[in-house]
């Protein structure tokens, strides 16, 4: 692996792994969504892309007595299938949303990122412990490798190669 593959997130398959074809690729992409994941993998056209596995980070809100979670930020991977190459081609953007108009819909933020993004987002409350002394409990998390990860590797496992994309075109 070269520097700038490592700076891109780029992965190759193991050596003497046959590749599969784009539609089991595209298949088994597609087949790591699940009622309960955190995110959706789906169609990616409307964005230019083949793919796009999405997650949308929730952040609790306090309201008057009760606690609601709003959408604060929204995570994508954006992925084309090369298949001349044997190879998908990965694009992160994360946008900072907020909540607009009498009905709520989401907006852009002034706050964007695009290119390979590593993210890790946690909140902590404190709180008294069993033994009268300050504790603290993790209340929320989200890590952009939970989602790359296993993008990765079902592309890996395919026999194909991760190249992650910083500036340009998909």
């Amino acid at each position: 692996m070269g520097l700038f593959d490592k700076l891109t997130g780029t992965k190759r398959p193991a050596d003497g792994a046959a590749p599969q074809s784009a539609a089991e690729v595209k298949a088994a992409l597609l087949g790591l969504n699940s009622p309960d994941a955190a995110y959706v993998i789906r169609d990616g056209r409307a964005e230019g892309a083949d793919l796009v596995a999405e997650w949308r980070i929730l952040e609790p809100a306090w309201r008057t007595f009760f606690v609601r979670a709003q959408v604060r930020r929204v995570f994508q991977v954006r992925m084309r299938l090369v298949p001349e190459k044997n190879e998908v081609r990965s694009l992160d953007q994360q946008y900072e949303v907020t909540w607009v108009g009498d009905t709520p819909r989401l907006a852009i933020a002034t706050e964007a990122q695009r290119g390979q993004v590593q993210t890790v987002s946690k909140r902590w409350t404190l709180g008294g412990g069993e033994d009268g002394g300050l504790e603290s409990a993790e209340t929320f998390r989200f890590d952009s490798a939970d989602l790359k990860n296993p993008l990765q590797d079902t592309v890996l496992g395919a026999g194909w190669t991760w190249r992650g994309v910083i500036t340009g075109k998909l």
